[in-house]
């Protein structure tokens, strides 16, 4: 393997994203030159998933090989992925790649199945899902996204411009260190709408889905970052946040940049929606 930087985190049944920095993704950066940044959406076509609460959307872990039935997996990387997949395949190639974005309960098995792939992907740990619920990175899966042929390649960013310039051209997958202040947003969906979110604990890793730069400031060629405003899918079910989705401003993301990676899943050469 390469001389990769591993930072794992406590995995719970709603946290399950681990760090995981390969050096040779530093060629696949698309660097900030200079080009003008503009506020942009992308709107996933699947329903907001719940990673939790799975019995009750008719979920059943054991079709995937698992000895039981769970509730919860900390599958948000793999939904993260799913929510990505929606924007950038038409639903003509979803329905050939077996994703089904009209049904939740299929979208939510789509998931859980890029987890598991994930989790084998995820070559520096000793275990995988099924059987254990270990957990797993946006590295990962991104490689069990290209292993299926569903995407051409996958790019990075490690600066506040360079994750600006990816969400010109499609969603980014968002992998943080979760504080437990995020975890209760205000009416507007802002996770770090409480001064002194940095100061909760941190209760695990999480996987998220950049879907818009919902506002861009400048100050001449400087960005302003407390007034860049990124907007995220969650995958906590539609009644978190604003309906299924948060919000957070470039400073957050600057104040976290060690713990972050970014990876965007691409579709360079072939006809997008």
């Amino acid at each position: 393997m390469p001389d990769t930087t591993i930072r794992q985190y406590e995995v719970a049944d709603h946290l399950g994203r681990h760090q995981v920095l390969d050096p040779r993704s530093l060629a696949y950066r698309r660097r900030y030159d200079g080009q003008p940044l503009r506020a942009t959406a992308w709107e996933p076509r699947v329903p907001v998933l719940d990673q939790r609460n799975l019995h009750a959307q008719g979920v059943r872990t054991s079709v995937h090989g698992h000895a039981e039935d769970v509730d919860a997996l900390a599958s948000c990387t793999g939904q993260a992925a799913v929510a990505a997949l929606s924007v950038l395949l038409t639903p003509e190639r979803a329905i050939q790649a077996g994703l089904d974005t009209r049904d939740p309960a299929a979208c939510q098995n789509y998931a859980i199945g890029l987890y598991s792939q994930a989790t084998h992907l995820d070559q520096w740990h000793d275990y995988a899902w099924p059987s254990q619920d270990t957990g797993s990175s946006g590295l990962g899966v991104a490689k069990a996204m290209r292993a299926r042929g569903l995407i051409d390649q996958y790019g990075h960013a490690t600066t506040a411009e360079e994750l600006c310039v990816l969400l010109q051209t499609g969603p980014v997958l968002l992998g943080m260190p979760w504080h437990a202040a995020m975890s209760e947003p205000d009416a507007d969906g802002f996770i770090d709408a409480d001064p002194d979110w940095q100061d909760s604990p941190v209760e695990g890793g999480h996987e998220v889905c950049v879907t818009a730069l919902e506002a861009v400031a400048t100050d001449g060629a400087q960005l302003m970052p407390d007034h860049t405003i990124l907007r995220i899918r969650n995958s906590w079910g539609g009644s978190w946040g604003d309906h299924g989705d948060g919000r957070l401003r470039l400073t957050t993301y600057l104040k976290l940049r060690p713990e972050i990676d970014l990876v965007q899943p691409r579709l360079d050469t072939r006809t997008r929606p």
